[in-house]
């Protein structure tokens, strides 16, 4: 062997090769051979005897990939072909399609951005609201106007609204304030404000009026804002930095990257403009997906001599989507109407960066010389197309029913009656059917018909009484337990405080609070009454094996309201199918044209009510969202609401764009085909209200307030909508309990759930539990005091408590009222509001 160090490549880590060994004569012959062509043929290779044999490929039940190349001949389907160019994109060719979307994204971000203010968007619309009491927004007002190279277009007398263009930013503005404590007023301007302009006080920020209105406008929905403090520089020079820190302090504790601005100069007002103008707006989903405007011009042509109702001009700027003519339009606050046509006056607020002198008080023109000069007819609104009015279906009784029978049809129905009645008497056996007709009847004779008849009126009589007792109040039905007290903290000493104080309002509110406490110690316990059956007081209630398993037909003993409601076959699906239409439409007028909007049928009073400080918005309405059906909303209560909240109490509801009363039913939010219907709101719990109401697509934010005797509005909960859906089944729960009196290995004698033989026999099939988990049921009644004997999976504590769950389905009630009235202006409640603790005797 040759040495490895002399071999190249050979060595520590290389790679090691044998030497070539030296060809003899015969070798160097053959390979001459080999060269010249001449080789060797070598035979191919034969199987021996124990030859392995292959298994051949079993395609299964389908074909092969050949097989499926084979009878295709050549053919693609268009799918694959499309599917096989998504997917097999080169490296390069899925980066470059990434970067595009990237930036067609931005684009259309700096689009959106650039056009809002511009010659080609509508005015930013800035709204004004005041948070504290003691602090004034027309001096931030008066300095906004002042800014150099601007032309103002003041609209009213007062300067709460007026349009400003500046030629340095090249945009324009448009600003309107609302009066102080008006809540309707401010949550109405939020709905189609581009930007909320703050006002805060120097010293305290806000006050309690201005945490209630953050706090409805973060329900809402918030859009870009800015906080402005005025009054800085009036402040001693020592005392100017405790309050800038006092302000940033209470601005970091609902906004985190809020910074306030000084507006006590003319070029603070410009950073002012510049930050409101440079800002990232915020999206509203609800209001992206409609047109909507705000009412800068207001004309009422009376339609008749008495001129309470006519037709209702309204100019402003589209914002949003297109504005249709055949669509319906909703006035906040006072209902939906019919457009007749869109016209084009000519723009009043035009961005010409020509003029460089200051103009001061340029009025703009009244909507009579609108019409005159440059008018154009946009849009008339077609029969054809036009959407209707229709809220609710007009139910026929007569509809799925037979017809009434005549008064010969019930009469001899009757005599057929009396005519085949059967007796049945004790009588002696072997006793025929002619002797039992001339006996005597005993007082023991029952007679069958007779007395399932009487019985079936006085269940009809009781279950009417009961059940409107149960609806109406869970106090009736608990009005046997036992007395409490509560613990009433000591208040601010006040020598007329009790002049203020409401008597029966307080007892009321006791009585609440004793009976959500009950209900939160011994939820759904109800009290077996004595005097009446429990078959009768309960005949409407069933049981159930299992709450979330066993099936209910959500299309059973529904209600006669139900017969006003519309349903829809697939919310989901046409939900989807009218956005995407709203999406592709393009006729109308666009977003950013000054139009006015002829409405037809308006009463007079939407005229009255309109004033600088009450903003008129109008939104258009979606297909199908003037028409009633249950709506189900997801709240969650406000923590700084205490008072106990029952089921079936009249609500104020702010849903999207509209206000209404309504009692609203609350149920669970589980992931089930039941829900549990909830007596009481509880707190950092999420529920689920039901009303009657208009369809409103989500997703749409909804605040709860519950209106107070003095006519103020406190907000109880807030939330969003979840569905529309009237077969959402919500099960009211009740809950009999007896005692167990002897206890024997699996078998026990129950005693107190009932208090007759009957009421044994009637609720038997029903399965029994207790509190420590053990279930059962009645195996048989002893005595006639209601006592039974129970059989268990297993022996009984003498503590435990026998328990029977009874279930009904309970639906919303129909109050729906579209109209509410203004609330006055919020102060922090002095009720008993903080009262936590109640001592149960």
């Amino acid at each position: 062997r040759a040495d490895s160090s002399s071999i190249p490549g050979g060595g520590a880590g290389g790679l090691f090769q044998y030497p070539r060994r030296q060809c003899g004569p015969a070798h160097s012959e053959l390979g001459v051979k080999m060269a010249a062509g001449d080789a060797v043929k070598s035979e191919p290779h034969r199987p021996g005897t124990f030859k392995q044999p292959n298994k051949q490929h079993k395609t299964g039940r389908h074909r092969s990939k050949g097989g499926l190349d084979r009878d295709s001949r050549g053919r693609v389907n268009v799918k694959t072909i499309s599917k096989k160019l998504r997917k097999d994109l080169r490296k390069h060719d899925r980066r470059h399609k990434a970067n595009q979307i990237r930036q067609q994204k931005r684009d259309a971000v700096l689009t959106e951005k650039r056009i809002l203010g511009s010659k080609d968007g509508p005015p930013h619309l800035v709204g004004v609201i005041v948070l504290h009491s003691g602090t004034s927004a027309r001096d931030s007002l008066r300095l906004i106007q002042s800014i150099q190279n601007s032309s103002v277009y003041n609209q009213g007398e007062d300067g709460d609204r007026f349009g400003l263009v500046c030629p340095a930013f090249k945009q324009r503005f448009y600003f309107t304030r609302v009066s102080p404590g008006d809540i309707h007023a401010a949550l109405d301007l939020a709905k189609v404000a581009d930007t909320l302009m703050f006002v805060l006080d120097p010293y305290e920020g806000w006050d309690s009026y201005g945490d209630f209105c953050l706090s409805c406008l973060f329900a809402q929905g918030l859009p870009s804002h800015v906080f402005v403090v005025q009054g800085i520089n009036e402040l001693p020079v020592k005392k100017r930095t405790d309050a800038k820190k006092n302000v940033r302090k209470m601005l970091e504790k609902r906004f985190l990257d809020a910074k306030p601005f000084h507006l006590d100069s003319e070029q603070e007002a410009v950073l002012v403009i510049r930050h409101i103008a440079l800002q990232k707006q915020r999206h509203i989903a609800f209001r992206d997906r409609r047109s909507y405007l705000l009412a800068e011009q207001v004309a009422f042509e009376a339609s008749d001599e008495s001129g309470l109702v006519g037709t209702l001009k309204v100019s402003g700027y589209v914002r949003g989507h297109g504005l249709n003519v055949n669509r319906l339009i909703h006035i906040v606050g006072h209902g939906d109407f019919q457009m007749r046509q869109i016209d084009g006056p000519p723009d009043p607020m035009p961005l010409n960066p020509k003029p460089t002198k200051k103009r001061e008080d340029v009025e703009m023109k009244t909507p009579g010389t609108e019409m005159e000069e440059d008018l154009k007819i946009l849009m008339k609104a077609d029969p054809r197309k036009q959407e209707s009015l229709e809220t609710e279906v007009v139910p026929d009784p007569m509809e799925g029913e037979q017809t009434w029978p005549t008064d010969e049809e019930l009469q001899e129905a009757e005599d057929a009656m009396k005519e085949s009645r059967k007796i049945v008497r004790r009588v002696p056996k072997g006793t025929s059917d002619y002797q039992a007709a001339w006996i005597v009847d005993d007082e023991g004779a029952i007679d069958d018909e007779e007395g399932s008849d009487e019985d079936m009126e006085e269940d009809e009589l009781m279950g009417e009484t009961v059940s409107h007792d149960s609806d109406e109040s869970d106090a009736e039905e608990e009005s046997g337990e036992e007395c409490e007290t509560m613990t009433v903290s000591e208040s601010i000493r006040d020598d007329n405080y009790d002049e203020k104080i409401d008597e029966e309002e307080e007892r009321l509110m006791l009585e609440k609070y004793k009976q959500e406490r009950m209900d939160e110690m011994f939820p759904d316990e109800v009290d077996t009454p004595k005097d009446v059956a429990a078959r009768v007081r309960f005949q409407k209630y069933r049981g159930l094996k299992s709450f979330r398993t066993s099936p209910w037909d959500p299309k059973e003993n529904l209600p006669r309201d139900y017969a006003r409601i519309f349903q829809f076959q697939n919310f989901a699906r046409t939900k989807k199918r009218i956005l995407n239409e709203i999406e592709e439409e393009e006729e109308g007028a666009m977003p950013g044209w000054y139009v006015t909007v002829h409405i037809c049928n308006v009463p007079n009073s939407v005229m009255e009510s309109f004033k600088t400080e009450v903003p008129l918005v109008l939104f258009t309405l979606l297909p199908h969202e003037q028409k009633m059906s249950v709506i189900h909303f997801l709240l969650r209560r406000h923590p700084n609401n205490t008072e106990p909240i029952r089921s079936k109490e009249e609500m104020v509801f702010h849903c999207g764009c509209r206000r209404f009363r309504a009692p609203p039913l609350y149920s669970q939010h589980t992931a089930a085909n039941k829900f549990k219907y909830e007596r009481f709101v509880r707190s950092n719990n999420t529920i689920v209200g039901s009303v009657y109401g208009p369809i409103i697509f989500p997703p749409a934010s909804v605040l709860m307030f519950k209106q107070r005797a003095n006519g103020m509005h406190d907000l109880i909960a807030t939330g969003s909508v979840l569905k529309v859906d009237p077969d959402r089944v919500i099960v009211k729960r009740i809950t009999i309990s007896g005692h167990p009196f002897k206890i024997m290995t699996k078998t026990s004698v129950v005693r107190y759930m009932f208090f007759n033989r009957e009421d044994v026999q009637w609720f038997k099939p029903v399965e029994l539990r207790t509190k420590w988990g053990r279930r059962g049921h009645i195996k048989e009644s002893l005595g006639t005091h209601g006592h039974m004997k129970c059989l268990f999976d297993g022996q009984l504590k003498s503590q435990d408590t026998v328990l029977m769950n009874l279930y009904k389905r309970v639906f919303p009630k129909w109050a729906f009222d579209p109209h509410v009235p203004n609330p006055v202006t919020w102060a922090k409640s002095e009720s008993i509001d903080n009262v936590q603790l109640i001592e149960m005797d």
